[in-house]
């Protein structure tokens, strides 16, 4: 293994006309040498618009498929292939296929946490920045299925006033905040505000002074003229707050388990500056897809690309 990783990645990605796409959930080495950090939405963005050969995903394996889907012909690597998703998983595509056929005449809005097998089946993909806006342009004598956050979903539902069919999937980091113990912890930091994304269970979201995205989380984090802030998401997002506002306090918000102060995703954290340097070195592990599943999956990712404008 190289002395100088940094150097050596930034070599190999000369050398592979590669990009390097990370999630804010990622740790902060990897942070600091990706060309692109982002939500799911922003990096699906950038993934539809790259001119590089290689597309670097540190993330996790849904985030790599909707690259490979958006690019099929370009090498798309995931650092540790292992790095799934309890909410992609929490949705298992010949359950949902006949929770779909029991509601033929709903429209399927997916959340972009799920796998390729559950866009294919989708009508419109959506991220938690634009979930909202994307319900408010359907038609209201149109019923929709929403999947597969049921606290995404509920949020959405509260926002727009829209019944939708709700898969029950969840996220185990957002279920897994402890409502007393961010109440414990507003109390000994008063000046606090809590900020929280909408996959968390309504428990924790009624004290949260703001609800928003990973990237919204982070903008309000910059713009509140608050000095604090109880951060009630993945704490991969704790790096870059500090980053931009360094003279401002970020605690992560606890877990329910006695033994954990925050909630780091386990899948996300597989990814190591190491494995990334050794996808590229390698060229492997890469995401594949069969060509059925990725042709039927692009066009509900579209859908949201274009109503996200």
């Amino acid at each position: 293994m190289p002395s100088d990783l940094f150097g050596a990645i930034k070599a190999l990605k000369q050398e592979l006309n590669a990009v390097i796409l990370a999630h804010y959930y990622q740790n902060a080495d990897i942070q600091d040498i990706a060309d692109c950090i982002g939500d799911s939405l922003e990096l699906s963005r950038k993934a539809a618009n790259t001119n590089a050969d290689v597309i670097v995903f540190a993330g996790v394996h849904f985030m790599a498929e909707t690259a490979k889907i958006l690019n099929p012909d370009k090498l798309v690597l995931l650092p540790d292939l292992n790095a799934g998703c309890s909410l992609a998983d929490s949705c298992p595509p010949d359950a949902f296929a006949a929770f779909k056929a029991d509601r033929s005449e709903h429209l399927v809005i997916s959340y972009i946490n799920c796998s390729a097998a559950i866009k294919a089946m989708s009508d419109i993909i959506c991220t938690s920045s634009n979930a909202v806006k994307i319900v408010n342009r359907i038609p209201q004598n149109q019923p929709i299925i929403f999947g597969p956050d049921r606290n995404l979903g509920r949020y959405v539902m509260e926002q727009t006033g829209r019944h939708m069919e709700l898969w029950q999937g969840a996220c185990i980091v957002h279920e897994n905040f402890s409502e007393k113990k961010i109440v414990q912890l507003k109390i000994a930091n008063p000046q606090a505000e809590i900020i929280a994304h909408p996959e968390c269970e309504p428990p924790v979201l009624r004290h949260a002074n703001y609800i928003g995205s990973t990237t919204a989380l982070l903008k309000y984090s910059q713009s509140s003229s608050s000095s604090a802030f109880i951060v009630a998401t993945e704490p991969g997002i704790i790096h870059q707050m500090q980053k931009q506002a360094p003279h401002k306090r970020f605690i992560p918000a606890p877990a329910t388990a006695n033994n954990c102060a925050c909630n780091e995703c386990p899948h996300m954290r597989l990814n190591t500056l190491e494995k990334l340097y050794l996808a590229m070195k390698n060229r492997t592990p890469e995401i594949t897809l069969p060509e059925h599943i990725s042709v039927a999956a692009l066009q509900p990712i579209q859908r949201m690309l274009e109503m996200s404008v």
